[in-house]
C-alpha cells in the first residue's frame, strides 16, 4: 500500500511555540503545571506528562502557590492573571499572538458597546478555552453563537459587534453575519441598527482547508488524525468528507481498521493543526503493515 503524509497538515505556529515552551521549562525542572490540555490531543498531552506537566482544571488555579504555570495558546480570561499575581504564581504565557490581539479587540469593543448599550457577539464554540478567554474581556457579558440556532439570544433591536474565534470556518462566519444582516433588515425600516464585524478567524488555519480537499481528493482512502476535542480538527475532518467519503477520523493507530483499506492502494494521511506530526508518521507506519 502507497501512504502518503500531508507535508501541511500538523501543528500551528502558536501549538509549536506553546509545546516548545513547555519542552524548554520542563528540561530544567520536572514539573510545570497547565491550565487545560495544552494542546487537544491526547497521545501528545500523555507525552508531555511522562516529562513532568500536570494539567490542572481552572478551579484548582486558587490551591497553587508559587510555582510554574503555563498559559496554552487558546489564551486566559484575565481573572487567570490576577489570580496568578495574588498566589505568586509565575506565568509561562505560550497564549498565541492571533489570539492576544483578538482579545484586545474584543476588550476595547466592549467598552465602546457599553457606551451605546450595544452587545459584543462571538461566533464561537461555547465553553471553548479560546472563547472563555475572550468572554471574559468582557466581563462575561458578550454573547456566543454556534451557529444559526443561537441568533436568537442576540437583541437585533441594539448595536451589535460580532467576533469570530479563531479556528472557526470563514464560510460559516460568513453565513453568520448574512443572517444577521437579513434579522436587522426585517425590523423597523426607519431605524438604522449599527453592525459592525470583524473577521477575526486564524488564516493559517482557514487556509488549510482548500489545500486539504486537495489532498484528500488525491486519494482512494483518507485517514484524518485528530484529537476528538479538537474543534478545528473536527471541522477540517468534515471538509476531508465532502470531498472523499473514504475519509476515516482515528485519534491513534489502534483505531485503524483493516477493512477500510480492502482494495485501496493508495492511502493519504493528514491532521488537525493540533495533530503532531509524529503520531501522523506512527498512523502511517501502521497503515504500511496492514495485508488487505
Amino acid at each position: 500500500m502507497n501512504v502518503t503524509i500531508d507535508p501541511d497538515s500538523g501543528f500551528c505556529f502558536g501549538v509549536v511555540y506553546a509545546i516548545e515552551l513547555a519542552e524548554r521549562e520542563l528540561a530544567k525542572s520536572d514539573k510545570l503545571y497547565c491550565i487545560g490540555d495544552i494542546v487537544h490531543n491526547n497521545m501528545e498531552v500523555n507525552r508531555l506528562k511522562d516529562l513532568g506537566l500536570i494539567i490542572i482544571e481552572h478551579d484548582e488555579l486558587d490551591h497553587l502557590h508559587n510555582c510554574k504555570v503555563l498559559i496554552r495558546a487558546h489564551g486566559e480570561p484575565p481573572e487567570t492573571y490576577r489570580i496568578a499575581l495574588e498566589n505568586s504564581l509565575e506565568l509561562i504565557d505560550a497564549s498565541c499572538p492571533i489570539v492576544l490581539n483578538l482579545q484586545n479587540e474584543i476588550r476595547y469593543g466592549f467598552e465602546e458597546m457599553q457606551e451605546n448599550d450595544g452587545q459584543i457577539v462571538i461566533y464561537g464554540k461555547e465553553g471553548h478555552a479560546e472563547v472563555n478567554g475572550l468572554r471574559g474581556q468582557t466581563l462575561g457579558k458578550a454573547i456566543v453563537i454556534g451557529g444559526e440556532n443561537d441568533l436568537d439570544k442576540i437583541d437585533f433591536n441594539k448595536p451589535v459587534h460580532l467576533y469570530a474565534q479563531t479556528t472557526k470556518s470563514v464560510s460559516g462566519f460568513q453565513k453568520i453575519v448574512e443572517k444577521i444582516r437579513l434579522r436587522m433588515a426585517t425590523g423597523d425600516p426607519g431605524k438604522i441598527i449599527d453592525f459592525r464585524w470583524n473577521d477575526t478567524i486564524c488564516r493559517q488555519v482557514s487556509n488549510r482547508s482548500g489545500k486539504l480537499q486537495e489532498f484528500a481528493a488525491k486519494f482512494e482512502a483518507v485517514v484524518f488524525v485528530s484529537g476528538k476535542k479538537s474543534s478545528n480538527g473536527m471541522i477540517l475532518y468534515q471538509e476531508c468528507k465532502d470531498v472523499n467519503p473514504k475519509t476515516y477520523l482515528v485519534s491513534g493507530k489502534e483505531d485503524l481498521q483493516e477493512n477500510w483499506f480492502e482494495g485501496v492502494y493508495n492511502v493519504g494521511v493528514c491532521g488537525a493543526t493540533s495533530t503532531p506530526m509524529w503520531l501522523m508518521e506512527e498512523v502511517a507506519v501502521e497503515i504500511q503493515g496492514i495485508k488487505v
